[in-house]
């Protein structure tokens, strides 16, 4: 896992966070090594000794979903950098609330970072560490943090309700007003504290606080809850706790116990940084007398310097799609999606089979770049990213999405019926090491409808009565007309071959013709099954102006079709991508294809952006 796939070579433009980063290291900030501490020390048993001259990122997800292209941007962001420059990325999980997590989506993170092409392992004196951390690891250290607190005077019980709470906390213009319980003594709130720990209360009858000031301009400042009580089964640590920390609370004291130096979050957390070095300052400081650890460590003071930075840069906002975790997780529940791995959401999972390469991502991700500033991606830049990998990788192929017979009439008077001619093309016209592709001409074949018109308009040089069009790879043919059914629908187009035509051969030269169309062989043709995906929202902002994103779902976001693929696909192995010649890119589904038996493949990308017609 320690092994990072490399995009498309693309200039790494610099940006804000690279010039902290080498500017920090300039002034050697992380060039000593960190105290390892003793084997029982919190800090030493998360991440070991920390080599010098070392910047330490992490990717902190929260296990209640799975990961969107969102997380990507923060994934090849925060792996990258610590790539970049010699450092080490923790993959770590948040994992500080058990009513939304479970182990699946620990799993299926662990997963889509591993897809993506990051790793967890990093060498140190010849030996492999792994840093690979999840948050209720260190709830021990985390509980001893809030009795530090609360000795400190820096913390207590609140018995308000969560309303009583909320209302206390003021406004943007207004100060808050104290909690008639912030001024208890240390010891009642120590022993109150632990009561809840305990088990002694009912889920929300209170929670533990900061103590800081409910004036504050900053209404995070407002002595933020920083423990409650919640009864659920956690997927690490069983029912061992009744009460869990808040995020903002359990998230600094995770970045400084694993040693972190660049603690790098989007904007919505930048609010949250004046607590996050409040709350790192207070874990610092001694208090008299030590606590002691509920595993009998003294701690005079819980944290040593130097302590984490936290950096903000914009997320991803990302036109046609929704990536909050919730609505992602209501529309696979309400059945507007199929699965969290359909192809038409932005999942990671999903954009995986769609046919979406992890180089393709990182090239985006790279191409966007990182600043402070909100803005909106096209989705189109996605696309593009993808074919600029693809087009370099992805095996050539024929196919027919919407078929009609196409029927050579003097077949048997150039050959006889039963010949069938062998023809050949590369697999890349780039690449002639990916060899060649074999398939027969007879006269049968299979064309896209839109490939005859009866009555042309003009500019249209495809077939229609009169007209010469070469099958590619194959035949100059010239049409001479149609067949119908009753009800007027054409079932069959005809046509005639040009002798002495063929593609390759001196002759081929003979006849210039303006069309050139793609088919499929009705003798050796396998039969596919073809999704075509588009766009899971009409409206390129769904949520814009508060607006509900059902309202601008697609309803043709995936249609199924019954084509025709040449016959170098029936092996195809699921996950393998082709550039349907004329079509688009698409991918041999990962579960549902099989090889030899049942093709499916989904459309990936047209060939060029069709959004806006």
């Amino acid at each position: 896992m320690s092994d990072h796939r490399t995009p498309p070579t693309t200039p790494i433009p610099s940006n804000f966070l690279r010039n902290i980063i080498e500017r920090d290291l300039q002034q050697g900030l992380y060039a000593t090594k960190h105290h390892a501490g003793s084997p029982g020390d919190a800090r030493h048993h998360a991440a070991g000794p920390l080599d010098p001259a070392r910047i330490r990122t992490r990717f902190p997800p929260e296990p209640n979903g799975y990961l969107h292209i969102g997380h990507a941007k923060s994934i090849c962001l925060n792996f990258g950098l610590a790539r970049d420059y010699g450092g080490v990325c923790h993959m770590r999980f948040d994992d500080t609330n058990p009513e939304k997590e479970s182990q699946e989506f620990v799993d299926s993170i662990l997963d889509a970072v591993s897809w993506l092409g990051f790793g967890w392992h990093s060498e140190l004196g010849g030996q492999s560490q792994d840093h690979l951390y999840f948050a209720s690891n260190y709830f021990d250290t985390m509980y001893a943090a809030a009795e530090f607190l609360i000795q400190g005077g820096h913390a207590y019980v609140d018995e308000q309700t969560p309303e009583q709470i909320r209302a206390g906390r003021g406004t943007l213009t207004e100060a808050g007003t104290d909690s008639p319980y912030r001024n208890r003594s240390r010891a009642e709130n120590l022993a109150r504290f632990r009561a809840m720990r305990d088990g002694a209360f009912e889920d929300g009858a209170m929670v533990l606080r900061a103590r800081i000031d409910m004036a504050a301009p900053n209404i995070n400042l407002r002595d933020p809850a920083i423990y409650r009580i919640r009864r659920a089964h956690h997927h690490n640590t069983g029912n061992r706790w009744c009460i869990y920390p808040m995020y903002t609370f359990a998230h600094p004291i995770e970045d400084a116990l694993e040693g972190i130096t660049h603690s790098i979050c989007t904007l919505e957390f930048e609010d949250q940084r004046p607590f996050y070095d409040w709350l790192l300052t207070r874990l610092s400081e001694s208090i008299t007398p030590p606590i002691t650890t509920p595993e009998g460590t003294e701690l005079p003071a819980l944290l040593t310097a130097p302590l984490p930075r936290q950096y903000e840069f914009a997320r991803l906002n990302l036109s046609y799609v929704v990536t909050s975790k919730r609505k992602l997780k209501a529309l696979v529940d309400d059945g507007h999606v199929q699965g969290w791995d359909d192809p038409r959401l932005p999942t990671l999972v999903g954009l995986r089979r769609r046919g979406y390469t992890p180089e393709s991502i990182q090239l985006f991700c790279e191409r966007i770049g990182v600043s402070k500033a909100d803005s909106w991606i096209d989705y189109s830049s996605l696309e593009i990213a993808l074919r600029d990998d693809l087009d370099a990788k992805a095996a050539r192929c024929m196919a027919v999405l919407d078929p009609v017979e196409l029927v050579l009439g003097n077949w048997a008077e150039i050959y006889s019926a039963e010949h069938r001619e062998p023809c050949s093309a590369p697999s890349h016209p780039a690449h002639p090491e990916m060899g060649q592709r074999a398939f027969t001409l007879g006269p049968r074949l299979w064309i896209e409808r839109d490939d005859f018109m009866e009555a042309p308009s003009k500019g249209y040089h495809r077939l229609y009565p009169g007209n010469k069009v070469r099958l590619k790879y194959g035949f100059v043919v010239e049409c001479t007309g149609c067949e119908k059914d009753a009800s007027g629908q054409i079932v069959r187009v005809l046509a005639n071959i040009v002798p002495d035509t063929r593609s390759g051969t001196p002759g081929a030269e003979n006849i210039k013709v303006k069309g050139v169309i793609t088919w499929v062989g009705a003798d050796d043709g396998v039969a596919a099954e073809v999704r075509l995906f588009d766009r899971l929202y009409t409206q390129a902002q769904p949520e814009a102006g508060g607006a509900d994103h059902l309202a601008s779902l697609n309803p043709n976001s995936k249609r199924v079709v019954q084509g025709w693929v040449e016959p170098s696909l029936a092996q195809a192995p699921a996950g393998s991508a082709f550039q349907f010649e004329r079509l688009g890119y698409f991918v041999a589904d990962r579960l549902d294809h099989q090889p030899g038996l049942k093709a499916v493949f989904n459309r990936t990308t047209t060939l060029r952006d069709s959004w806006g017609k």
